[in-house]
Formats: structure tokens, C-alpha cells, sequence
């Protein structure tokens, strides 16, 4: 580096330092400093020493052969190096952002896709499909059964309808009440509106005993080779549970055969009337919502609220199919 404004016109440099002090105007200071960067001076010195207190062994500045054109063309280079500088500094910015791009562009894509998918935007709709209000009302059917048969709470199954008014808003209707909701996009008129809430469900899971391996994250990753545990909440090969508890809150895993919960889990219950592709595609599109809205400090929490209050197109059943499987498709291209 090159000193400069030092108080008094003086400094001092430990013993690790060499001064370079350049005699009358026979070298420009910033071409020396051009030379001292250089590969030809940095990658050929020889070190001694040890690791964190190497040095230059001694006599290889003091005979490092040196090119010394006339000044003026020494100033010459010193603009032109400058001026390349600019030019890669500008270079190295775009790379930075080119680099990022391509690391981030295949889930760009994917977010794209899913946008298109929950608004309908992905496949046609076909008119000659069965209607999605037939496909919602088997739904309420389904839930009232598995009340009944205690898998479910009464609580669960709060009705509430929503429709889309004249001026293209969309309201909600609970217990005779009417409000304006707030949607994120406008569904198909051949579709089905409703919460979350209306068609999954974050369950605790079987009590059991037995000799049955945790199903924590880790393990799910192949990260793990797993705790064998006495007993625990069971769950069942093809059953959904999904991360609610830590960073990676709202992240939804297939259960790969038998075993208990790990305790950061839920079981997701999704009507059995609803294509699960389709509804974990549109889970997985409000990922990072549901990441960036936890609760609490120490351990975030899945914010069970707005999990269950997103709100969601229900197209009729065949729909949905085709909607997965193009999904499916363009994620197997990229």
C-alpha cells in the first residue's frame, strides 16, 4: 500500500514490514505498488518461518529483477491498469449476480410453476368434469364420518363458504356473518374456494408401543440411522407428517414405512377426496411463508393459524390429476 496524509510526514511499521521509498522521479509510486501485486512478484517469493508468521526470506526484494520503462510510460500503464480495473470490478459485480442467478434460477421456476398451478393458469378446465361443489360437499361428508368415528374433532369441521362477489372480491360466510376476505389470486369460475383448513388437518398421531424406529428429520434426510424407540405417536407407510417445529417449519415428508413421529412433526391428514399431489404442491408453494411466519423465539413454530387460514382453489377432481402431473413433467425437465 501506499502511505499517504501520515501526521507530521512520519509513521511506524513493525519489524514484519519493508519500506519501498522512491528516490527524485525516477519511479511512479503507483507503478511500483503494481509490480509488488503482481503474480510475478507475490507467486515466486520464498517464505520462511512459520505458519502464521511467514516472511519473505531475506534478499528477495532487494534482487527481485525489476522492469523499469521511461516515467512516462510508466504513468501510461498505471492509467491503463487503472482503467482495466474499472472494468473488472464492473465484470466481477455482473458475475456475482449471473452466479446467483443460476443458483437460485431452478427454484425461481418451480415457484413459477406453482403460481400458475393454484390459479389455475397451468392446464385448461374441462366443462364436462365433475363439478368441484359435488367433489367439496363429499368432503364435508367424509369429515362428518371420521367424526363420528373419533379419528377427527368436532372442532375440525367448521364450515364456512366462500364466494366471489360482483365487484370480483372475494367473502367469507361463517355462522351468517359475511366479510371480505383477502386472496392472493383469482380461481377459475369452475372452481371451488376454501381454507386450508377445510381439507387438511395437523394431527397428533396413534399412541403406541413396540420397537419402532423415530422418524425424526434427520433420519428422513438419510442423514440418520435412526433411535429405536419403546413407543411413541405412530404413523404409517404412504402417511404425510410435516415439520412444525425449527427452521424448516411447513416442509412435508412421506412417511417411507412404520414408525413413530420425532417430535418436531405432525401427522397432515388430507381429505382422501383430494388428488395429495395437488394439495402438497400448494403447500410447498407458500413454503417460505410458512417458514418466515413462526412462532416463538428459542424454537420456532409452524403458525398453525395461517397454515390452516391459506386460502385455496379447489378445481373438480380430474383437474387436480392434470394439474400434478404437468407439474411433475416441467420439474423433471428443469
Amino acid at each position: 500500500m501506499i502511505l499517504k496524509d501520515l501526521p507530521n510526514g512520519i509513521g511506524a511499521g513493525t519489524t514484519e514490514l519493508k519500506v519501498l521509498r522512491v528516490y527524485g522521479n525516477t519511479i511512479a509510486k503507483e507503478y511500483l505498488l503494481f509490480f509488488l501485486e503482481s503474480p510475478y512478484f507475490v507467486e515466486e517469493a520464498t517464505f520462511k518461518g512459520t505458519a502464521n508468521q511467514q516472511r519473505i526470506i531475506s534478499g528477495y526484494l532487494e534482487n527481485k529483477l525489476f522492469p523499469l520503462p521511461p516515467l512516462s510510460e510508466q504513468m501510461r500503464i498505471v492509467t491503463l491498469v487503472k482503467e482495466s480495473f474499472i472494468v473488472a470490478d464492473k465484470y466481477g459485480r455482473a458475475q456475482i449476480k449471473l452466479d446467483s442467478l443460476n443458483a437460485n434460477i431452478n427454484n425461481s421456476l418451480k415457484k413459477s410453476i406453482l403460481q400458475e398451478a393454484i390459479q389455475g393458469k397451468l392446464v385448461p378446465q374441462c366443462e364436462t368434469e365433475e363439478s368441484a361443489s359435488i367433489l367439496l360437499q363429499r368432503i364435508r361428508e367424509e369429515k362428518q364420518r371420521l367424526v363420528k368415528e373419533g379419528k377427527l374433532k368436532k372442532k375440525d369441521i367448521v364450515e364456512s363458504a366462500i364466494f366471489r362477489g360482483d365487484d370480483n372480491k372475494y367473502y367469507e360466510q361463517i355462522d351468517g356473518i359475511t366479510l371480505q376476505i383477502e386472496a392472493d389470486y383469482t380461481f377459475p369460475d369452475t372452481w371451488e374456494v376454501v381454507r386450508l383448513a377445510h381439507i387438511c388437518r395437523l394431527m397428533d398421531g396413534e399412541k403406541k408401543e413396540g420397537n419402532f424406529v423415530c422418524l425424526d428429520a434427520k433420519y428422513l434426510r438419510g442423514k440418520s440411522s435412526g433411535d429405536i424407540l419403546p413407543k411413541g405417536k405412530f404413523v404409517s407407510t404412504g402417511d404425510n407428517i410435516i415439520l412444525v417445529d425449527g427452521e424448516n417449519s411447513g416442509e412435508v415428508f412421506a412417511v417411507p414405512h412404520d414408525g413413530y413421529m420425532g417430535s418436531t412433526f405432525k401427522q397432515l391428514w388430507v381429505s382422501s377426496n383430494m388428488h395429495l399431489l395437488y394439495v402438497l404442491y400448494f403447500i410447498q408453494f407458500y413454503k417460505d411463508l410458512l417458514r418466515n411466519s413462526k412462532k416463538g423465539a428459542a424454537i420456532p413454530h409452524l403458525n398453525k393459524e395461517i397454515f390452516y387460514s391459506l386460502v385455496i382453489g379447489i378445481p373438480p377432481y380430474q383437474e387436480q390429476e392434470r394439474i400434478a402431473d404437468t407439474i411433475g413433467e416441467l420439474y423433471a425437465r428443469l
